[in-house]
């Protein structure tokens, strides 16, 4: 069964991974709103509660055995996404939304750099950076940049690296349903740490409609999206997807935010759907040789 679940076609990882990244930043902006009213602590602990629990009902991770050696990257892989989420709502409660994820994407295209082997690697994430500089000029910003937002947003990075890496190896066998059971690893932790900063304004109910709606959009829906495309893409050819990251952030910014885009930031944009969309056609071609090879 693990087997013919992986027989999916390489468009279709691609896409779902697209809708993931939509779903995510759309979220973003909505718990952004609820800022003022629960913090951002708050917001992580709600988000990951709700979440946690639409996933645990969908997906019954008890079900589920792991290996010993799938411990381990299971354990890594859902505290690193509770302390992802947690730093990453951190650094958007005081620097923009586009700026936190750009400096956020540095965990994902250190991963697509360290494991690309051949040239054209390199020019698809080459090309990615090009676009994420003209597309959020740190350069010109940065004196106005949060310090402490920026270092947030940075390990938040970090943290979506080793969310990348851990859970390829947890995931391979289960697939989505790992993602109930590391949502619910990183629910234990952030959840009694968030409820406690945040204090008794998390408990409204006035906050609970749009508290289920991010935790379906940032955390439900995008984590098992993932899985599936994490599970079914080479590791390096995922991180460079991601590159489009900051772009739908943008964009999620100009939707919600009614924030406006310079010829300058839609040459950046163009760049890295230009990266992503080679990324995918070399990706193609590499299944194609694998498929040779294993005979």
């Amino acid at each position: 069964m693990p087997g013919s679940s992986r027989k999916i076609p390489v468009w279709l990882s691609v896409l779902v991974l697209l809708v993931a990244m939509c779903s995510i930043q759309g979220g973003a902006s909505l718990a952004k709103s609820l800022f003022p009213v629960i913090g951002a602590p708050g917001m992580t602990a709600l988000r990951l509660a709700l979440g946690t629990l639409i996933l645990v009902v969908v997906f019954k991770p008890w079900r589920l055995r792991f290996t010993r050696e799938q411990r381990m990257p299971l354990l890594a892989y859902g505290l690193s996404l509770g302390a992802m989420n947690y730093m990453f709502y951190l650094s958007i409660q005081t620097i923009p939304l586009g700026i936190a994820v750009a400096l956020e994407f540095v965990g994902p295209l250190s991963v697509a750099l360290f494991g690309s082997r051949r040239p054209i690697d390199f020019v698809w994430v080459i090309l990615a950076v090009l676009g994420l500089w003209y597309l959020l000029p740190l350069g010109d910003n940065v004196s106005h940049v949060d310090l402490a937002g920026a270092a947030y947003a940075l390990g938040a990075g970090a943290c979506w690296a080793v969310y990348i890496i851990s859970g390829h190896k947890a995931g391979e066998e289960h697939g989505p349903a790992t993602v109930a059971l590391g949502s619910l690893i990183a629910a234990l932790v952030f959840v009694p740490l968030g409820t406690f900063q945040a204090g008794v304004a998390l408990w409204q109910w006035s906050v609970l409609p749009l508290g289920v709606a991010v935790a379906i959009l940032s955390t439900a829906l995008p984590y098992s999206l993932e899985m599936i495309a994490l599970t079914r893409l080479p590791t390096r050819t995922f991180g460079t997807l991601m590159s489009m990251e900051p772009a739908l952030a943008a964009l999620s910014g100009m939707i919600f935010l009614s924030e406006t885009l310079n010829l300058q930031q839609v040459g950046g944009l163009t760049c890295i759907v230009i990266a992503s969309i080679g990324s995918t056609m070399t990706l193609r071609r590499e299944v194609k040789v694998e498929k040779v090879d294993i005979g």
